[in-house]
């Protein structure tokens, strides 16, 4: 595979991570309004099933920069620190697991383990990071951690993985396209 062909499309989906973070954000839990879901974590999920971890932690990292640096500049480096840990840990669950083995099955599989993944290490990185960017007592982040903070790591990553999912294949047949010239 050539390697500026990579880095190309690579780029392509950081952008396109960003461009979906400016475009659509919005709450959805009530019990934590400021958990806006956004779709970037899909451009990132397809980089890491087709080019491997290394690949998404990449495009993670340079999206979680730029976005906190532009569209999400609001939460500054707490906000970029929270995106790279959340999407590296669904990013690095989802592709081990799917790189093993490539099939509808195994992504399937990869996406139910990155979900449940994410939201696990959210959970203390939210105890950890939260109570430093609002200054709120570690308590008060804990309560919110079942009603708000808990399902809304669950639901975003369940959204960005199941449209993943079905746009996977199509979008791959695309890379994959451009890679063979």
């Amino acid at each position: 595979m050539n390697n500026t062909r990579k880095l190309t499309t690579m780029a392509l989906l950081a952008a396109v991570s960003v461009a979906l973070v400016a475009l659509i954000h919005f709450p959805l839990i009530p019990a934590a309004p400021f958990l806006e879901y956004d779709p970037a974590d899909i451009p990132i999920l397809i980089c890491g099933f087709a080019f491997g971890v290394p690949a998404g932690l990449a495009v993670t990292l340079i999206a979680s920069v730029i976005q906190g640096l532009t569209v999400s500049a609001a939460s500054g480096i707490y906000g970029i620190i929270m995106h790279v840990i959340a999407t590296g840990t669904y990013v690095t669950v989802t592709g081990l697991i799917y790189r093993r083995k490539p099939s509808k099955k195994t992504a399937a599989i990869a996406i139910a383990a990155g979900i449940i993944s994410m939201a696990a290490i959210m959970i203390p990185a939210n105890l950890l990071i939260t109570p430093l960017f609002t200054g709120w007592p570690v308590k008060s982040v804990a309560n919110l951690l079942l009603p708000g903070i808990i399902p809304f790591n669950l639901a975003k990553a369940g959204i960005n993985g199941a449209i993943t999912f079905v746009v996977y294949k199509g979008i791959s047949k695309l890379i994959k396209m451009f890679h063979a010239k």
